[in-house]
């Protein structure tokens, strides 16, 4: 346990130890605790809490590195593979080629290559990359990390409900353990209050709706808002009387205004609201229409939200971008394409309406992928023309808020199988995050059976900042 807190410091261990025994003293830990994090909060540098909100895109299954970010030209075939690099808007900086788009706005991202880690289980490494901290063994999810919308979340963070949502779309052909089993999507001993509203549906259907949030086909909006004033006039003494009643209803009216879009006039999940032209520019596609969905419920001051990639349903392929065969088929066709258009038309909506400074974008795996074609490196094996699956290393990539811009931290070494300069643990990289996001490094939260724990794991890479 201790080892998990705050990366093992003997320091911290002696401070946590000193805090719970001021309660003797008559000062309660709740108090201190949150008064201490308000105090380390006040941090004096720029880069701090720079920004607001965040947009997580998660590619289940792991990209190769090779085809995507890592290019490496010159190794031997059977480890560069059959793509070409192309240049980017940064001189020096080579992308794979079927990210044409992203080439051209290569100078707003921020390429980590030196991820690395040493889980190949997909729904086990996901907790390294959405917590920052090692998969637990068990699968209660109340026994494993919180995610960092449900830390979010749990400081109070937005001013609409639900604090935050993940887009996981289902599909015909989906593989359910992906979606039922990786460890980090959910609030963990936080406690179900702060989960994310997971919206499964495909937001490419004609019929998409939310469930628990949808409006029925009878009610229109005009009626809800009549029977929400109705529920306020009622409530008014009850509301003032009952603190976790009060704190309920602030949380029914919240959703309430997601819903309807009080402020805008439309309701964040009305993806018809967008111009035709908008929804073609991210793809009609589920993954495409997941992301303009995450654009909309930022806008309305959800603080993050999740995007996992999904399955696309198609017969006799590889799942996600799991390509333990047709890695370069599946790369070229039905992967590389679609995460081109989703992620460039983001990068495009968000600095054309003044939100991208202000907004950390993420795109990430959970690993990457074998650095030789054909290569075996777990039980699922590869085929002659697939990679297996391989966290020794792999890129992330960062947009907006605080982060550099045109830059590359880290080096792979030369057939990306190892980080060759400034390799970077998930716990780093998330520490990072959420340092942009305003998290300071002392704070803590309390966990289901009322024992502190420090959230923020690893240290910031302050290099990454501008």
């Amino acid at each position: 346990m201790a080892d998990e807190l705050r990366g093992g410091g003997r320091s911290s261990r002696r401070e946590l130890l000193r805090l719970g025994s001021l309660g003797l003293l008559g000062l309660t830990l709740e108090h201190l605790l949150r008064g201490r994090a308000l105090a380390a909060g006040l941090s004096t540098e720029p880069t701090f809490g720079r920004a607001k909100r965040c947009i997580f895109l998660f590619m289940w299954g792991g990209p190769s590195q090779l085809e995507t970010w890592d290019p490496k030209p010159d190794a031997p075939r059977e480890v560069r593979g059959e793509f070409q690099p192309i240049a980017t808007s940064v001189p020096g900086i080579q992308i794979g080629e079927h990210f044409p788009l992203l080439a051209s706005r290569t100078h707003q991202l921020c390429l980590v290559r030196s991820m690395t880690h040493a889980n190949a289980d997909h729904t086990r490494a996901t907790s390294f990359l959405l917590t920052g901290q090692p998969p637990t063994a068990v699968d209660d999810i109340r026994r494993q990390w919180p995610g960092v919308g449900s830390v979010l979340a749990a400081l109070g963070r937005g001013r609409d409900a639900p604090p935050l949502v993940q887009m996981r779309p289902t599909v015909p052909g989906d593989v359910p353990r992906f979606v039922e089993q990786s460890q980090g999507q959910f609030a963990g001993w936080l406690g179900p209050a702060h989960d994310p509203l997971s919206i499964d549906s495909d937001p490419n259907a004609a019929d998409y709706r939310v469930p628990d949030l949808s409006l029925s086909p009878e009610l229109s909006v005009e009626r809800l808002t009549d029977r929400s004033r109705l529920l306020a006039s009622l409530d008014t003494q009850t509301r003032v009387k009952a603190g976790p009643l009060a704190a309920h209803d602030e949380f029914q009216q919240r959703a309430f205004d997601l819903l309807t879009g009080s402020t805008s006039g439309r309701g964040a999940f009305d993806l018809d609201a967008e111009p035709a032209s908008v929804r073609d520019r991210y793809g009609r596609n589920p993954h495409g229409q997941s992301v303009l969905q995450a654009r909309r419920l930022i806008e309305r001051g959800v603080p993050l939200v999740t995007v996992f990639w999904p399955n696309d349903g198609i017969k006799n392929v590889s799942v996600y971008w799991d390509t333990h065969s047709r890695n370069f088929i599946d790369h070229k066709q039905r992967l590389m394409p679609v995460a081109d258009l989703a992620f460039s038309a983001l990068l495009d909506d968000l600095e054309d309406r003044g939100l991208l400074d202000e907004t950390v974008v993420v795109w990430t795996g959970e690993f990457g992928r074998t650095p030789r074609v054909g290569q075996v490196n777990s039980d699922a094996g590869a085929g002659a023309d697939g990679r297996d699956h391989w966290p020794g290393c792999f890129t992330t990539v960062l947009a907006g808020g605080p982060f550099r811009r045109g830059f590359v931290y880290g080096a792979s070494d030369r057939h990306a199988a190892f980080p060759l300069e400034h390799p970077v643990a998930p716990a780093d990289l998330i520490a990072t995050l959420y340092h942009a996001l305003g998290v300071p490094e002392s704070q803590l939260l309390t966990d289901l059976g009322g024992r502190p724990q420090f959230v923020r794991p690893g240290r910031a890479i302050h290099d990454l900042f501008a």
